[in-house]
């Protein structure tokens, strides 16, 4: 009996490819791993001491929380006296003030020259006297303006020694510890995103080319049950494809509420249908 069904399945499958027939049921499952949407790994750019780390591996970080930094007290104290002149207006004041001075004696000497009691000498050499200030002045707003620039410098400065997470995430591995000695660009702290997580998946080119951008995906992870509603989509669609494997690469993203673990192996279906029988044949496997 167990005979008679097996040449029945085969004799259905040899009829269906000679007359054309989509046979779905008997496709080879999908399957792809997930993985972060984000894995980033910091690092400084200058060399120095780590003064304190502030998180641990599989703690949950929000985007722009500090994490760790470098001891930095000479270069705050250098930034908080550039902060202090680049906002002194003091010698700018007084250069005003000298200025408008000489500009009201220039304008009294004036007066007294069309009178005769003035000589053009004086004059010309209260004019001068006039042009200097100004330049004095222009000189008193660059001065402020340099110690601006180098403020912001110091800031940027005291930037490079702290790190800040880029994205809201999870710590995966935390490389550096308080009081330890760290060069440039060396592996500090690794941060990655989950929510929502992608899986890249080789599908057959003769299948991928029915695929399309935002179609959506159903994705079964291991030890839940096959959904009836799609839970994933179709982000991207290599545009190479693998010569060796006739395939083509298709990137899924799944939302991931339940914050499960990247690097599972998952059954993907592009169909509900689909999805069925490549549960059931992972499960054979």
């Amino acid at each position: 009996m167990i005979r008679k069904n097996r040449l029945v399945v085969v004799a259905a499958t040899l009829i269906g490819v000679l007359t054309g027939i989509p046979m779905a049921s008997f496709a080879e499952p999908l399957q792809g791993i997930t993985a972060p949407n984000a894995d980033i790994t910091l690092s400084f750019v200058v060399a120095g001491r780590v003064s304190e780390v502030r998180v641990e591996p599989g703690a949950m970080v929000e985007k722009d929380q500090l994490l760790v930094h470098l001891y930095d007290e000479p270069e705050r104290i250098q930034s908080q006296q550039l902060k202090m002149l680049s906002q002194d207006r003091t010698k700018i004041n007084a250069a005003k003030a000298e200025l408008a001075q000489k500009q009201v004696d220039l304008k009294k000497l004036q007066q007294a020259q069309s009178k005769g009691a003035a000589s053009v000498w004086e004059v010309e050499h209260l004019y001068l006297n006039v042009r200097i200030a100004e330049l004095s002045l222009q000189s008193a707003i660059l001065e402020q303006q340099q110690y601006r620039q180098r403020y912001d410098h110091a800031l940027s400065q005291l930037a490079r020694m702290r790190l800040a997470a880029p994205i809201a995430g999870f710590v995966e591995e935390v490389s550096v510890e308080a009081g330890e000695s760290v060069g440039t660009l060396g592996p500090v702290i690794r941060i990655v995103q989950n929510d929502p997580l992608w899986i890249d998946v080789p599908v057959p080119i003769t299948r991928a080319l029915d695929l399309g951008l935002g179609q959506d995906a159903w994705i079964t992870f291991p030890g839940a049950t096959a959904t009836e509603s799609p839970n994933g989509r179709i982000i991207n669609i290599s545009a190479v494809a693998d010569a060796a494997s006739e395939t083509l690469r298709i990137r899924i993203e799944v939302p991931n509420p339940q914050k499960r673990p990247a690097g599972e192996r998952v059954a993907v279906a592009f169909t509900a249908n689909e999805e069925d029988n490549s549960m059931a044949k992972l499960e054979t496997q």
